[in-house]
């Protein structure tokens, strides 16, 4: 993915550095990542459980980087630099992707999220958020929250590589924020308070393979804007998304995949749908709940 000399966004609010250190970083920086199999066990159950489902309970440039007072700061390390700036400036492109696209398909104005980047644990009105927890969306503050010691674990653990895996994490998040700006989310929530835990884990995954489409709706529009794509890239993204599916976590947890349960989507729905977007390029086409199977 080409990303670096590129501007970065003033949405991001860096609250690393306060708090616990955090070693390693994705590939672009260098290598690195977590120790102990116990906590990678953890993170692969909070991608199941916890990734995006908590907010639904809860109510050439450089880069720009505001902080948030919480504590005595620390020196960033080289690897936290350059995962920030790569975090930017992916936020950036969704930027002006999504502007693009909301005056061209939606016939309105796009307003951006906001990202805070944290180390180890920070909080949001949607709870706590953690390497455990994975990124999310709160809809509550209109923010993504990503600890970028993530990638790592995307990379060394969950075997997706490259830095494009690491950018659709990100792009799968905005396109909650992208959810939130149509009605999508505010509806589909309200839906869930009235339906048995199954139905509402139906309704999590159209939700979530909606914002697998709109991921690549984005992939596809930030290639035509910036050149943004290397070859392999969107064979990473969708590698990432199979990756992240209820089926394929569950397996890899030990456990026989139970489709009542899932959430998030199996791992060919998320590939099938990320697709959808990126050969298509069409929010009419990314219509989840209107599709008769998913």
């Amino acid at each position: 993915m080409r990303w670096r000399g590129r501007r970065g966004s003033a949405n991001i609010i860096d609250r690393r550095g306060r708090g616990g250190r955090r070693g390693g970083g994705m590939r672009v920086a260098g290598a690195g990542g977590l120790g102990g199999f116990g906590l990678i066990a953890v993170l692969l159950i909070g991608w199941f459980f916890g990734i995006d489902v908590t907010p639904f309970l809860g109510g050439g440039g450089g880069t720009v980087v505001t902080s948030e007072p919480a504590g005595p700061a620390r020196p960033l390390s080289e690897a936290e630099r350059a995962e920030g700036e790569f975090v930017s400036v992916v936020l950036a492109d969704t930027e002006e992707v999504w502007a693009d696209l909301f005056a061209r398909q939606v016939d309105g104005a796009y307003d951006p999220a906001q990202l805070v980047l944290y180390s180890e644990v920070t909080s949001s009105p949607c709870g706590g958020a953690s390497g455990a927890t994975g990124p999310f969306y709160c809809p509550a503050d209109e923010r993504i929250y990503l600890d970028t010691a993530f990638f790592t674990t995307l990379e060394e653990r969950m075997g997706a590589q490259d830095d494009f895996a690491a950018a659709y994490v990100v792009a799968h998040e905005v396109a909650h924020h992208v959810q939130g700006e149509l009605g999508t989310l505010a509806e589909a929530n309200a839906l869930r308070r009235h339906v048995s835990e199954a139905e509402s884990n139906a309704i999590s995954v159209r939700l979530e393979l909606q914002a697998d489409c709109y991921s690549g709706i984005w992939a596809r529009a930030a290639n035509e804007r910036f050149g943004t794509l290397e070859r392999g890239d969107v064979e990473e993204a969708i590698d990432a998304a199979r990756r992240i599916g209820d089926d394929y976590l569950q397996r890899r947890a030990g456990r026989v995949p139970a489709p009542h349960t899932f959430t998030h989507g199996t791992s060919e729905q998320r590939a099938r749908w990320f697709r959808q977007g990126w050969e298509t390029g069409d929010l009419r086409a990314c219509d989840t709940f209107g599709a008769a199977s998913l």
